[in-house]
């Protein structure tokens, strides 16, 4: 079959058939703290330590003294992408177009740090705090290299070669405060300071010889790159958190929690390649005028504890809004028509057991929780755009974890397993 090559421009992250955007950002919107996380991150209803600044804000008011709440987390990421493979028609045996379907592979980073840290002040009817939280921290390398299709005229059509590589960070530094309105009720609100980057380059190449290589794995060689891409986020914003706490029975409580999430201004440049038929290095499209927005998050949950106290049960449901990333992205250089992700429903489940007998006291934990598929999708009719941005599936996750209580510290270890991340924190918190 004679080989046939189409290169258009490569817009990173636009959502268009000629080019490679990341399939997956991960946020954290799950609540901070070991303890937290080995429940499962159902806690918007206990929310009765240090992290309560940021899991719901209106919990704050159970703390007696002042705390202190430092926590260190290691994230491993195992993101799958589209790497070649055939995207439709079948495989020619020739070179590396021997694949009936989509060739997949995984891009593996880890990243760690201070996640979470807090002050919280406690009142006789109400509490303040300030805090700082790692909402995002996430990389990811990607690489298209021979994805093959039928092309339009007859013949074969190679997808063009490119690779992608994203970091991502997002902070916020807030300030939260609660009152107490009655003995079962209580009301939290907040403010937080966004810190926001986004780093994504790419580029997209021609075959290193045609049509002699055109079989053949590309070698990104610089002089047949085709066009480079940025996308590049550099920004802050302002946002809010609001929550609530009910106490409507003797061991029931009802948490519920509304978080704003930040507004960032980004820049897309595409400039020229060697191979362009403009001059090198030349801004061929560019998008500066534009924001992205992150998703609001609605948390709500329910939570028992046994009148000795021994025994906590948890649930949460959270509402996580993805699709307002696509909705801010859209522009006449990114073109999100046919591009689909979903809101999510989160459910969270966690119990702990404290042996109340033991000194120090000893608790031990575990939860589940379910992330609903939330990937750029494509829902086009173009078989290239459909191998490269394909649904994703729901993640089931396993947390477990154990905590040790002293009279003024205590520190808790969790861990969190998914198929595709898995999470680690040491917590610490401080009470005096």
């Amino acid at each position: 079959m004679a080989p046939v090559v189409g290169l258009s421009v490569c817009l990173v992250p636009v959502i268009s058939a000629a080019q490679e955007a990341p399939p997956a950002l991960e946020f954290s919107f799950s609540n901070p703290g070991a303890r937290s996380m080995a429940l499962g991150g159902a806690f918007v209803a206990l929310a009765d330590d240090a992290t309560a600044a940021f899991a719901n804000p209106a919990g704050l008011v159970q703390l007696v003294r002042p705390e202190i709440s430092l926590e260190l987390r290691r994230r491993q990421f195992s993101t799958p992408y589209t790497e070649g493979g055939r995207a439709s028609g079948s495989p020619t045996g020739q070179g590396i177009d021997t694949v009936d379907g989509i060739r997949t592979e995984v891009s593996a980073e880890t990243t760690s740090g201070v996640s979470f840290l807090s002050f919280v002040y406690a009142g006789a009817k109400w509490s303040l705090a300030l805090y700082r939280h790692q909402l995002a921290d996430f990389s990811l390398a990607t690489e298209v290299n021979g994805l093959f299709g039928v092309a339009a005229e007859g013949g074969t059509r190679r997808y063009e070669d490119q690779w992608t590589v994203t970091d991502l960070d997002v902070v916020g530094t807030g300030f939260s405060g609660a009152y107490q309105v009655s003995d079962r009720l209580s009301l939290g609100f907040g403010l937080t300071y966004f810190t926001g980057r986004v780093e994504n380059q790419g580029a997209a190449y021609a075959v290193d010889s045609f049509p002699e290589t055109f079989w053949d794995r590309n070698s990104f060689l610089p002089d047949r790159q085709f066009v480079a891409s940025t996308f590049t986020v550099d920004d802050s914003d302002v946002g809010y958190n609001a929550g609530v706490l009910w106490k409507f029975a003797e061991s029931w409580r009802l948490g519920g929690v509304f978080r704003q999430g930040p507004r960032f201004d980004y820049e897309l440049i595409n400039r020229a390649g060697p191979l362009h038929e403009e001059p090198a290095g030349t801004i061929v499209a560019a998008v500066t005028d534009r924001s992205i927005a992150f998703p609001d998050v609605w948390g709500l949950g329910v939570a028992y504890r046994s009148p000795n106290g021994s025994l906590t049960v948890g649930f949460e449901w959270d509402r996580v809004e993805y699709s307002v990333i696509l909705e801010t992205l859209d522009s006449e250089q990114v073109d999100t028509t046919d591009v689909g992700m979903d809101d999510a429903n989160e459910l969270h489940l966690g119990a702990e057991y404290a042996f109340l007998k033991t000194s120090p006291l000893i608790a031990v934990r575990a939860g589940l929780w379910h992330d609903p598929e939330h990937r750029f999708r494509y829902e086009g009719d173009d078989p290239f755009s459909r191998a490269l941005y394909q649904p994703g599936e729901d993640a089931f996750h396993i947390s477990v974890g154990v905590g040790i209580a002293l009279r003024r510290f205590q520190i808790d270890i969790g861990a969190d397993l998914s198929q595709l991340i898995d999470q680690f924190a040491v917590s610490a918190i401080y009470s005096f």
